[in-house]
């Protein structure tokens, strides 16, 4: 019997950026339909408008529901019905409003299981802000929304490269005074836990990025790697997790010594991400990692300076496709012997009138050897 093809949720993102156009292009190659069955959640209004403008041929077939989405085809899901004005390049609460509605109906779909991984086209972080919406990005809107209390961490990465984040979209001047060493220990395990499990790396080597300038110079440009980064990696190497550091950020990226290891944690945002753009170009793909839903985007913005122009790459996006299927892969692959366990069966035998338990393992059908 086929397998079924891995359900990939898009969510159309700002109406005026190029999202629409990065999904457009990634899905002009038929060789995409073979690795999954995609459903955009947005509005085929929206996504024609978009066709027509930029010229494109790619064609969708309209759908209601995501359980009438087909292989085989690029499926819409109309999100809603209200006229939206498209200004290409433009922010404007409407494009933000479109944007929340297509992703508030991908986490109700979600929740009742109608596809299996979602990657989401780039928002404009101002425009969607709403009562509904009152988060600094994805990140912390999807925990909410679908994280069963369990912590998001955000992981940027490429085939070569992967930078977590202690800290995400926080203003400079709070950052020092959330570097704590259970948050460090915290976001630390959830990398741990996502590269064994997400990524099938078997012994995870993790660098810890220091905070202040040269590491802190042993006190001299700051106290944080003294007393706070360098008990949080003791306690790390306690747990059995391999963390090493800290090392001064410049001179670690500026030394590609980042190959050495299977994933770099960042203490803040540009801190991490700066670097890596530079490094990972067109291949980057943000990753929520610690979280019952897969979620993916591309590592760009909106980019309402090119938007509607016909020049924006694809290559992103559809890294960001590729990355989700493979981590729902590997998820199913690293979780399928931990569900299925020997039996452990209890019986009593009584031996000269006492009573003694002893434990017969019964073969699983699925995991015993055949003869």
């Amino acid at each position: 019997m086929e397998e079924r093809k891995i359900r990939v949720a898009i969510t159309q993102g700002d109406t005026n950026g190029v999202g629409y156009e990065v999904i457009l292009k990634a899905f002009a190659d038929p060789a995409m339909f073979e690795l999954c069955t995609p459903i955009v959640y947005g509005s085929p209004k929206i996504a024609a408008y978009h066709r027509k403008a930029l010229n494109l041929e790619t064609n969708f077939s309209i759908i209601n529901t995501a359980e009438e989405a087909r292989d085989g085809r690029l499926n819409l899901l109309t999100c809603f019905e209200d006229e939206v004005k498209v200004e290409m390049g433009t922010p404007s609460n409407e494009a933000g409003q479109a944007a929340l509605k297509a992703l508030d109906r991908a986490m109700t779909d979600f929740r009742s299981g109608l596809y299996d991984v979602l990657v989401t086209a780039p928002i404009n972080k101002a425009t969607i802000q709403s009562p509904e919406f009152k988060f600094p990005g994805h990140t912390e809107y999807i925990e909410t929304s679908v994280g069963e209390g369990q912590k998001a961490l955000m992981i940027l990465m490429n085939e070569n490269l992967r930078v977590a984040l202690v800290t995400t979209h926080l203003p400079i001047k709070k950052v020092s005074e959330s570097i704590t060493k259970e948050a460090i220990i915290e976001k630390a395990t959830i990398f741990y836990k996502s590269l064994k499990r997400d990524f099938r790396v078997s012994n995870p080597r993790i660098a810890i990025l220091a905070l202040n300038p040269h590491a802190g110079d042993e006190g001299v440009l700051g106290t944080e790697e003294i007393e706070i980064l360098r008990p949080a990696i003791s306690e790390l190497a306690d747990k059995g997790i391999q963390a090493f550091g800290p090392y001064p950020a410049d001179g670690f990226f500026g030394a590609a010594t980042y190959e050495h290891f299977d994933g770099v944690l960042a203490m803040y945002h540009d801190q991490g991400l700066a670097p890596f753009k530079t490094i990972a170009l067109n291949t980057g793909v943000n990753y929520t990692a610690g979280l019952p839903i897969i979620r993916t985007s591309p590592d760009h913005g909106t980019a309402f300076d090119i938007a509607g122009q016909g020049i924006a790459d694809e290559n992103s996006m559809r890294q960001a496709i590729y990355t989700a299927i493979d981590i729902y892969r590997n998820r199913k692959e690293y979780d399928e012997p931990l569900q299925n366990p020997l039996p452990k069966l209890f019986h009593e035998k009584r031996e000269d009138g006492e009573k003694v338990r002893f434990a017969v393992f019964k073969p699983n059908k699925k995991t015993a050897p055949e003869n």
